[in-house]
């Protein structure tokens, strides 16, 4: 059995639309995780115009996402930081202290798109750091980080319900550190900055923890808590995030990278990161929230 859900930003999802689709696609009887927001739908086989559907739903801003029922609430969160569980790019927000703003962005765009090499990338961008004194972390951090909606009750109702949250990020340790206790992650792994006599050196610790190292997280971390990669739902939204998002068993490309999107089967573009909640069944009346 498959089930096929709908999620759109609170008050935009139509109930006759989803009542519509589950007709046209012989679905068993609609449930509605949250009004007007959230509903779902169990059917015997993947449709063979899923995709068409799905496009004609992106300009409704509904996402549609098509998986199996058996096994779709998962024992394990693994996330990416940047642009995913954080609004910004941590290195594009230090680079504008820096006064390398508009340059960093743009490779960091394309690095994100797949463009660049993203070690290569990560190196040439921290060099432009250098210089900068150490405080200015705890100041970008204090100042210009904004969280994603959502993710304080992702993580919160995942781990409520026995589930184990990893953050895993190309960003900076520093950066993790802070969001992860913020947001009550189990643990988090990321690059390190390297600081000598209180300024950034332009230089990050090796190794750098890219594409492979995060899927080597999701191999260690499951491993050691005796899941299989498809216990875990992975999220991310950059071209270093693919290698996690193919080996979870739901891996959820959100607000992606156009040539990251196109590799995925999970897409959310429109819903926060409560889509994924919902995406495991979780109705919206049973969510934890932890305060940040």
């Amino acid at each position: 059995m498959f089930i096929a859900s709908l999620i759109a930003p609170a008050g935009l999802l139509d109930p006759s639309l989803v009542e519509n689709l589950r007709n046209a696609w012989g679905g068993g009887d609609a449930i509605w995780l949250a009004p007007d927001e959230a509903a779902e739908f169990e059917m015997a086989e993947v449709p063979g115009n899923r995709w068409e559907v799905w496009d004609s739903l992106q300009a409704m801003q509904v996402d549609l996402v098509v998986q199996p029922v058996a096994g779709r609430r998962k024992k394990m969160l693994l996330a990416d930081m940047d642009s995913t569980m954080i609004q910004q790019e941590c290195i594009d927000e230090l680079a504008e202290v820096a006064g390398a703003g508009a340059h960093v962005k743009d490779i960091t765009a394309r690095a994100m798109n797949g463009e660049l090499d993203f070690e290569g990338a990560l190196t040439e961008r921290v060099k432009l750091l250098a210089g900068l004194p150490e405080e200015v972390i705890a100041q970008v951090i204090a100042e210009r980080i904004t969280y994603m909606p959502g993710g304080d009750a992702l993580v919160a109702t995942m781990r409520a319900n026995g589930a184990y949250a990893a953050l895993v990020s190309g960003g900076f340790s520093a950066f993790t550190a802070s969001v992860a206790e913020q947001l009550g992650f189990d643990e988090n792994r990321a690059n390190t900055l390297l600081i000598t006599g209180g300024k950034l050196t332009g230089k990050v610790g090796m190794p750098i923890l890219g594409r492979e190292a995060k899927v080597q997280a999701l191999k260690e971390i499951s491993a050691r808590l005796g899941l299989t990669a498809t216990d875990v739902m992975a999220v991310g939204d950059g071209a270093n995030d693919l290698g996690m998002l193919g080996l979870a068993g739901t891996g959820v490309a959100l607000h992606a990278k156009p040539s990251v999107a196109a590799q995925c089967d999970v897409r959310v573009n429109h819903g926060d990161l409560t889509a994924l909640l919902y995406l495991q069944g979780y109705t919206r009346d049973v969510f934890s929230v932890r305060t940040i």
